[in-house]
């Protein structure tokens, strides 16, 4: 008999806390993201007015420990999170993500105690937002030839050079920026708001992420004190180590918002009479309904042994970008599928398909493309380079 979601059991494997992590966000999203989301799409904001509630839920900087404002939590529970988030929207669940992985977790591996203890409750509880800033548009893929730099000068660095596609950008407190300095070495400063030749424009006339917040960060003679610059953080590795943990979060997301679409489709398809029955009822409708089962089902087990492994310290960067690399691949193919059994009403905001289908367009490009997660695994089995 049909179980939903959880075809194989899935929940079963999980212990009480995953459960409880997954039934509160998912509780929470279903009554405050989805209700509103649509309209946040439509008019390109985000809704910022989520992000302390995200705090107050404990859904920010998870896997940080309680003593720098986490919950300690493991990251099979954080990817849940993730997963649950993303089922309202890819917006919500990429802020979540780089407030988590890409800003707290750095401050967290790599500041000093002064960073740690005023950065980290902060953005814990949502009081600050923070963003990550490491892509640019001449160096999207291939970091290591970025352009910024940081020269030092005494006890400050001067800051010259920009960054692209960079989430919550516009809304950030802090910008965590990555900059080569004088030695040609890799860097992370903490740079914030209003700080004298710093801006961050917003980029216009996106038709995917809509409701997330993204911006250039723009540096020009900005002067950031030495202070700022996370002492322990050093070379490309360490830039990539956090990129690692949001691909983690982005993999499970993925399955989110394919669950979504698979809900809506088949919710749809049960209503909606054509031919004196259900759409449902034709073979062709459920041959597409039973595709995006399997695959759900399929990312649901294999993503979880990748957590297990990220629990147990056993998990590498390859094993992360074989679930990104998947999960967003098949999580696109169930979302226009979704929107294709929906018909015209389909391409409309009143469902969420189309939205969810946009939006992992933009998920199967950042934080390492599906081409780039391809060659990171064919080096790892073959032993053989194949980017350049």
């Amino acid at each position: 008999m049909y179980r939903g979601l959880d075809y194989l059991h899935f929940s079963t494997l999980l212990s009480e806390e995953e459960k409880m992590v997954m039934q509160s966000t998912r509780k929470w999203v279903e009554q405050r993201v989805v209700p509103e989301i649509a309209d946040y799409f439509q008019r390109a904001e985000f809704p910022v007015h989520l992000v302390k509630e995200m705090g107050a839920l404990g859904l920010l900087g998870m896997t940080i420990p309680e003593a720098h404002g986490g919950t300690g939590a493991t990251y099979t529970a954080y990817g849940i999170a993730m997963q649950e988030l993303e089922r309202g929207d890819s917006a919500v669940r990429s802020f979540a993500s780089v407030q988590s992985s890409l800003v707290m977790y750095p401050i967290y591996l790599w500041g000093n105690d002064r960073q740690k203890k005023y950065w980290l409750p902060l953005l814990a509880r949502g009081d600050k937002i923070g963003a990550f800033g490491l892509t640019e548009a001449g160096a999207g893929s291939d970091p290591a030839r970025m352009i910024t730099r940081a020269t030092q000068q005494g006890d400050t660095y001067i800051l010259n050079g920009g960054k692209m596609w960079i989430t919550n950008g516009t809304l950030a407190d802090v910008s965590l920026v990555w900059a080569k300095d004088d030695q040609g070495e890799i860097r992370a400063f903490l740079v914030e708001k209003g700080t004298p030749g710093f801006s961050a424009p917003p980029i216009e006339n996106k038709l995917s992420l809509r409701a997330g917040n993204t911006a250039e960060l723009v540096f020009n003679d900005c002067e950031i004190p030495r202070e700022n610059m996370l002492p322990d953080a050093a070379g490309l590795k360490h830039a990539l180590m956090c990129l690692t943990s949001a691909r983690f979060g982005i993999a499970w997301g993925a399955i989110g918002a394919a669950m979504a679409c698979y809900d809506e489709a088949l919710n749809y398809g049960k209503e909606r009479i054509q031919f004196d029955k259900p759409i449902a009822g034709f073979q062709i409708s459920q041959e597409k309904l039973v595709y995006m089962l399997t695959e759900i089902t399929k990312m649901q087990f294999v993503t979880l042994q990748v957590s297990r492994l990220m629990d147990r310290g056993e998990g590498r960067y390859t094993h992360v970008s074989l679930v990104k690399r998947n999960n967003v691949y098949h999580a696109l193919e169930i979302a226009r599928l979704a929107r294709d059994l929906l018909g015209a009403n389909g391409i409309t905001t009143d469902y969420g398909a189309i939205r969810h289908m946009t939006n992992l367009e933009s998920v199967k490009t950042y934080e390492g493309t599906h081409d780039i997660h391809t060659l990171i695994l064919g080096k790892d089995i073959t032993g053989l380079a194949a980017f350049n």
